[in-house]
């Protein structure tokens, strides 16, 4: 089991690393070039920038038994079709039963965007770091013996 983290955009990427660390497991920062991220646990693989071009970097070195920490639905499908396990940066753990509604929620705020009725998303607040922390742990514990 291995963490894989999409760091593009992604607040939680310090905390992933920690928690990676803390149970032993190898940890994968995956961002593009106009990233720069530093660890002194995590291998850090900055790929040219480019449409989704940090993405399928993720998805194609993903294995079975991962787990990927990422914000975007399409990859968060991506990895499920891979059998690795997948949270976003809140906490919530993406699987078959809600995939499909968030791919159709992602695409509908995007028709939304394109209209300019849409606003940005409110600021970050500790809870949800500590959700995230929560989440991240328990899916560790819970899946680690059977990789």
């Amino acid at each position: 089991m291995r963490i894989l983290i999409d760091a593009d955009g992604c607040p939680v990427t310090n905390i992933a690393v920690s928690i990676s660390k803390s149970h032993g497991l190898e940890c994968i920062i995956v961002c593009d070039s106009s990233h720069i991220f530093n660890s002194d646990y995590a291998q850090v693989i900055t790929v040219d920038k480019g449409a989704d071009s940090a993405d399928m970097k993720l998805v194609n070195i993903a294995l079975k038994g991962d787990i990927a920490v990422t914000q975007d639905y399409g990859l968060a499908a991506m990895c499920l079709a891979r059998n690795v396990l997948a949270l976003d940066q809140n906490g919530r753990i993406y699987d078959h039963s809600n995939i499909d509604a968030l791919l159709l929620s992602r695409h509908t705020a995007k028709k939304i965007r394109r209209s300019g009725e849409l606003k940005g998303p409110p600021k970050r607040t500790k809870q949800q770091d500590e959700d995230f922390r929560v989440a991240l742990t328990k899916l560790i514990e819970d899946n680690i013996n059977f990789m």
